[in-house]
């Protein structure tokens, strides 16, 4: 894998519920201390809410008080510079998460994401911009804050291999008939934005929903994070060669819907099963094993610090039920 994270690795999603950033900085060290995802928090302000933070910088885009989106037209320019001012209110989590970090003096590798070109173009277009601009203007938006953080976390925290990833939703109504962008036209859009730093850290494309999955595979992301479910299944062939190319997948094997369960029995089975399935479709039952980190299916910004810490302790079991397995009978049973 990729500079080296260990197979079976765990790791969050990204959102947490916490109003305090410290004490959420201190959560995402302790809860996967082997791949920490740095924490946005939308309870603390709305200024971190996904596309809140998004849009900040961006000329011709204003947010409101309650994280409305409002687009000027006449004033959103593809070309003109975005800001990415990291000392503003919505970025607490990563500058808490940074101070933490040099605190105990972490070294390992660090995971982190923003909002992708793709849903970001959506939510701009839904406040007002045409397709044309909302989509020239994300894919810049989010290159050059993704260069912004990356560089901010290589000063802060230069021993820290970062993992990348694009969120992007609104995948899941790629390549229906009312989708504002054709399938070549979405991929294009992820593989700009994670050229920008693809040289310098290993990238993703996280979904938590169903997705066309070709697309995302299609704009070379390093990591596919995506729920441990039968919607892989149809794209077996291109998950085979995406591992065969080096590929890691990132399994949503936690639920973040409804009650939690209470032991990692049945999201085990399933997701055994679900590698037999692919196996059997042609993955190989090796690359399965060794290419894979684990995670909740969708950040915990929605739910309960408790029910939180439930989720990533339930990770974390499976993530060593992992280590105990010969990779053969992991896959075949």
């Amino acid at each position: 894998m990729k500079f080296g994270i260990p197979s079976g690795t765990a790791t969050g999603v990204g959102s947490l519920p916490h109003r305090d950033a410290d004490a959420a900085a201190d959560f995402a060290l302790r809860c996967t201390p082997g791949l920490p995802a740095i924490p946005t928090l939308p309870h603390r302000s709305g200024a971190e809410g996904m596309i809140a933070q998004a849009v900040l910088g961006i000329p011709g885009v204003s947010l409101g008080q309650y994280g409305a989106v409002a687009v000027d037209p006449s004033g959103l320019h593809a070309n003109d510079p975005i800001e990415t001012d990291l000392a503003h209110d919505a970025f607490g989590g990563l500058r808490a998460f940074v101070a933490e970090a040099q605190y105990v003096g972490y070294t390992g590798p660090v995971k982190w994401q923003v909002a992708g070109p793709v849903t970001l173009g959506v939510n701009l277009m839904r406040a007002g911009a045409t397709a044309h601009q909302a989509f020239d203007v994300s894919v810049q938006a989010v290159r050059a804050r993704l260069i912004a953080i990356n560089s901010y976390l290589n000063d802060a925290l230069p021993a820290s291999q970062q993992l990348v990833v694009l969120d992007e939703p609104a995948l899941e109504d790629a390549g229906e008939a009312e989708f504002p962008l054709p399938l070549d036209n979405v991929i294009d859009l992820m593989s700009s934005a994670l050229a920008a730093v693809e040289s310098v850290a290993m990238t993703g494309v996280h979904c938590c929903d169903g997705a066309d999955w070709a697309s995302v595979i299609a704009a070379g992301p390093d990591v596919l994070s995506a729920p441990a479910d039968e919607r892989l299944l149809p794209v077996a062939g291109m998950l085979a060669r995406f591992l065969e190319s080096g590929g890691t997948i990132m399994w949503g094997v936690i639920t973040t819907e409804g009650p939690l369960i209470g032991s990692i029995e049945r999201p085990w089975r399933d997701l055994m099963s679900l590698w037999a399935a692919l196996a059997e479709r042609g993955c190989d039952p090796e690359q399965l094993v060794r290419q894979t980190l684990v995670s909740p299916v969708c950040g915990m910004g929605l739910h309960a610090n408790g029910v939180a810490e439930q989720a990533f302790d339930l990770t974390r079991q499976i993530s060593a039920r992992m280590a105990e397995l010969p990779a053969a009978r992991r896959v075949t049973g």
